[in-house]
């Protein structure tokens, strides 16, 4: 995946907004960060929980590591060139989903459910 893919997935998300912050764009819902592009071309930050950072962290140390700053809360910094696209793309949205609103998520889901009904 590069960077250009990376910011139209989380800009696909409900109410996704990019503002850029610290001289860097930060992929927000609802006012609250849930990814961050790197200062050079081919890194992230993206938010999860402590346990799927060690999972992520250990499993692919050439991909994922703790982020700066926010890795005691779970984030993982992602280099987006090496990162499988596919799985990069279920870290944005389950990032979103931890930071979205409950009922927007929830209408999330039930379009998907919607969608993969037909």
């Amino acid at each position: 995946m590069d960077r250009a893919a990376f910011r139209r997935h989380a800009l696909s998300l409900p109410d996704a907004e990019e503002v850029e912050t610290w001289g860097t764009p930060t992929f927000r819902v609802h006012g609250k960060i849930f990814a961050m592009a790197g200062t050079d071309l081919s890194t992230a930050s993206v938010k999860t929980g402590l346990d799927e950072q060690a999972a992520l962290t250990s499993a692919r140390p050439d991909v994922y590591s703790v982020a700066p700053y926010v890795g005691r809360f779970g984030w993982v910094a992602v280099d987006v060139r090496a990162a499988d696209p596919g799985e990069l793309r279920d870290l944005l949205t389950e990032a979103w989903r931890r930071t979205a609103p409950r009922r927007l998520v929830a209408a999330f889901d039930a379009e998907a459910a919607r969608r993969d009904a037909l």
